[in-house]
């Protein structure tokens, strides 16, 4: 047989394709020695401190010898201390993201005692807007938006509650470690609104019944939650390994599905709530719904006898309810059940959940998928994630776990029982929480079938009274007929049963919130050649980083848990490998992010990628050591600096915002120093603290407290910046007024993925399509011009007038006094006076605080 010839051109893609290869495997593999972030985490003795200069600041903790002993070896040399204004403006932006008062100001620029200094930070990291103030920075990391991105952009109105578990974890020092483990496993551990970080992200709601793009969907969320958490907690771009090895950093595909099988039991989609005492109303729970069961026994035991008595009789049962609906029959042998419905009150015929139960003397529900139960249907609405087949049978009752029908007023359901069984009862609701009654069946048949096609009709509407709107629900026969102490006992049941429903139905409202829903038991994972869903290989085990390998003997557990099988177990074991002291990658990421807001750049620039291709740090002996008395361990020095910190308490972030503040390289002046500018024009050695620009959240929320309009109440649901709509496909159009409610601060606005507000989203507000580690820093005309014109800038405006009026009376020169102290915590200058005061003369005061809100000034911070 003759050898096929290949052409150059092939033969030169098939080489330089082998070589990058070759080139990519042995870069990763070199890179598990060489990468600086994946070595063990040794901490760095302090080093000596350079000679002070007359200029310099003299250093306040080993931050400043680090700092200063690589600022030595650049021959630059430090600034002095900022003046206490610019230092009391820096720290109240730094960590709660608002302004000091004048009078604030006033008293930390008189107080000389030593402390005065300490007192102020110990009073903002204490201060409930520093958990609102920080909580933005971390959102951002993890993607969070409050709508479901793609095409048609759904609102998710309880996604608020993962808002507000974050606030509180950083107002309560939360320890950081604790932190991950409830965000990935929450549910086990009593912090239920802490896995909104799970399914923070984009989720396609528009869904097919293309097994392809079904897949792929599915495929791209568990993508989300994957490469997600390793950015975050991590560092790393684990998702580069999705489709082939990581072709720099030594994380190989199967590394990828074996992070994707922890995550393969979680799905989009909304839970209950459970908060400080759901453990006694379960409790609670539990005993009226075995008492239920009770009662539905014995009434079952009565039917036989009133259905005979109410046949002779031409009585009819009661008409169908919205919550709840019995059909009792003789028992019979069943192996399919089908539900048909001809007519409804309304629309499409919606069910929440159909159950159906054997006639043992404990009858159970064989109906339930996780029994083996399978359906089928007519047809199912569409592009629903609430309303699908599969809800039919889940267990879970209420219109968001319900199946509609395409079809008005019309459709079947199919249940398949894993084998023959003998059953008496059939019960179903429109929805058993009662918040809707449209949709209600009123003219259909249930059939039952042992074999293929020997269908029976066991019960349907043709014994019951018309449909009430609005009636109260009773027994589902008449007790015409019984014997008085049979109609005695039959009259007692169904009030007590009545009264066990309300019970029942008080005790099971609660919060649904956005935090995800969980198999326990998930499907296997398969390593997906060339990372397409539709060409399975093989099966891959859960697992963490093989690049990183930890044990824990101190708890008995090992870093190996593939053999866990339960979702919950699964992501439990993946976090505390996470937050493992000895993981050398935690603690180095989450100090870089803090140094990031507190200087405007990390030690690494590149905070969520420290691999191959990320940044190296500038000082990686200060980035190690930072890493170190986060954990808790104390660095080694004969020769360490004055050191004001407190002792260290292992994870807490608040002990590291501490110790950055009180050192002496964060209260340097920022003025510009012609010889340091020459060499490191960016500040990256930080011989000055770097100035920058306020964010968009602060930005607008110091202009809502100069006009006086800040509204400071925390939690709950937020606001919107757009106008509302139901369209399917959502149409953000921006406000056209701002009224009351939307005063709070901006981290309570709703935020929509690929729209941010139209204000201020101009100032590099992340869409929320991706994580955001780092915002850009861009410098716009429309951003002039939406701070400028826009409605809301001139309705604050006002606002700000009639607050100088009130405050400071009717005389101008008065009034622009108070502006000045108002908007930059300072007096004006006797030249700023007379030209406020010809602009107010020749304006009107109204323009006069719109320049004021323009000023740059107001919204830099030095």
């Amino acid at each position: 047989m003759k050898s096929r010839e290949i052409s150059p051109a092939r033969r030169a893609a098939f080489l330089i394709t082998a070589t990058l290869i070759i080139v990519g495997s042995a870069r990763a593999i070199a890179a598990t020695t060489t990468n600086w972030a994946l070595q063990p985490l040794v901490c760095p003795q302090v080093p000596g401190v350079a000679p002070r200069t007359s200029r310099s600041i003299a250093p306040l903790n080993p931050i400043d010898a680090f700092i200063q002993a690589r600022l030595a070896a650049s021959k630059l040399t430090p600034s002095p201390e900022a003046d206490r204004r610019t230092l009391i403006r820096r720290l109240h932006f730094d960590l709660i993201g608002l302004p000091p008062t004048s009078e604030a100001v006033r008293a930390f620029e008189q107080d000389r005692s030593p402390d005065a200094y300490a007192q102020l930070v110990e009073t903002l990291l204490n201060s409930p807007r520093y958990g609102e103030r920080w909580a933005r920075h971390w959102l951002d990391a993890v993607r969070f938006a409050e709508t479901t991105g793609f095409e048609v952009n759904t609102p998710r109105p309880n996604a608020w509650p993962y808002r507000d578990y974050v606030i509180a974890a950083f107002n309560s020092d939360k320890p950081y470690d604790q932190f991950i483990l409830e965000q990935l496993a929450g549910d086990a551990l009593g912090a239920d609104a802490a896995t909104g970080f799970l399914v923070a992200g984009p989720d396609d709601k528009v869904k097919s019944p293309d097994p392809v793009l079904t897949s792929n969907q599915r495929a791209d969320e568990l993508h989300d939650m994957v490469s997600t958490t390793a950015s975050a907690f991590l560092g790393l771009t684990v998702g580069c390994a999705r489709c082939h090895d990581h072709k720099f950093d030594p994380i190989p595909q199967a590394d990828y599905y074996a992070l994707k099988a922890i995550f393969e039991g979680v799905q989009h989609g909304e839970r209950q709530l459970r908060t400080a005492d759901t453990a006694a109303k379960d409790q609670e729970l539990t005993a009226h719904r075995q008492r239920l069961e009770r009662i539905d026994a014995r009434l079952a035991e009565l039917e036989p006898v009133a259905r005979t008595q109410v046949i002779d009789t031409n009585e009819l049962r009661a008409p169908v309810h919205p919550r709840q609906n019995v059909e009792h029959f003789e028992p019979i042998r069943a192996r399919h059940l089908r539900f048909i419905i001809n007519a409804t009150t309304d629309a499409e015929p919606c069910i929440d959940e159909l159950e159906v139960y054997t006639s043992e003397s404990k009858p159970r529900n064989i109906a339930l998928a996780s029994a083996g139960a399978q359906t089928s249907a007519s047809g199912v609405y569409p592009n629903s994630e609430i309303h699908r087949l599969e809800h039919l049978n889940d267990g879970k009752v209420g219109n968001s776990h319900s199946w509609i029908s395409n079809e008005r007023g019309k459709g079947w359901v199919q249940i398949d029982f894993p084998q023959t069984m003998t059953i008496s009862r059939v019960k179903w609701g429109r929805d058993r929480e009662q918040k809707f009654s449209d949709r209600l069946a009123v003219d259909y048949r249930i059939e039952v079938a042992a074999g293929s096609n020997d269908w029976r009709l066991v019960a349907g509407s043709v014994d019951r009274e018309p449909f009430r709107p609005g009636a109260r629900p009773r027994s589902s026969f008449h007790p015409a007929g019984l014997p008085p102490a049979a109609l005695a006992e039959c009259k007692a049941l169904s009030a007590e049963r009545t009264d066990l429903e309300n019970r029942i139905n008080e005790l099971s409202k609660g919060t649904s919130f956005y935090g995800g829903t969980f198999v326990a038991q998930p499907p296997p994972t398969h390593r997906l050649h060339r990372g397409d869903p539709m060409q399975p290989r093989d099966t891959i085990l859960p697992g963490a980083l093989s690049a990183v390998s930890l044990r824990f003997e101190a708890s008995g557990r090992t870093g190996d848990f593939s053999t866990l099988t339960d979702n919950q177990r699964r992501r439990l074991a993946l976090a505390r490998w996470i937050a493992n002291p000895a993981n050398p990658l935690t603690s180095r990421v989450l100090v870089n992010r803090l140094w990031q807001y507190h200087f405007g750049e990390g030690l690494v620039n590149t905070p969520s990628d420290f691999g191959a291709n990320g940044a190296r740090p500038t000082h990686p002996e200060l980035l190690d050591w930072l890493a170190c008395e986060f954990l808790g361990v104390e660095s080694v020095s004969a020769k360490e600096p004055r050191d004001l910190r407190p002792a260290p308490r292992p994870w807490s972030i608040r002990h590291m915002h501490r110790l950055i503040v009180m050192s002496a390289t964060y209260r340097q002046s920022s003025a510009i120093r012609a010889d340091c500018m020459a060499m490191d024009a960016g500040s990256r050695l930080l011989w000055r603290y770097p100035p920058r620009r306020l964010e968009a959240e602060a930005i607008r929320d110091l202009i809502l407290a100069t006009s006086g309009k800040l509204d400071l109440r925390m939690g709950g649901p937020g606001f919107s910046f757009f106008e509302p709509n139901d369209n399917y496909v959502r149409v953000y159009a921006p406000r056209r007024d701002y009224g009351e409610d939307t005063w709070r601060r901006m981290i309570y606005g709703t935020v929509v993925r690929q729209r941010p507000d139209g204000v201020f989203g101009v100032f590099d507000c992340p869409d929320g399509g991706q994580i955001a580690p780092k915002r850009t820093r861009s410098t716009t005309p429309l951003q002039a011009l939406n701070l400028l014109n826009s409605g809301f800038i001139q309705q604050q405006a006002g606002f700000l007038a009639e607050r100088l009026r009130k405050e400071n009376g009717p005389e101008p020169k008065a009034q622009v006094r108070g502006a000045f102290r108002l908007a930059f915590q300072r007096e004006a200058t006797r030249g700023e006076i007379e030209a406020s005061l010809a602009l107010v003369r020749a304006e009107g005061l109204a323009l006069f605080c719109r320049a004021l809100l323009n000023a740059n000034e107001l919204i830099y911070v030095d």
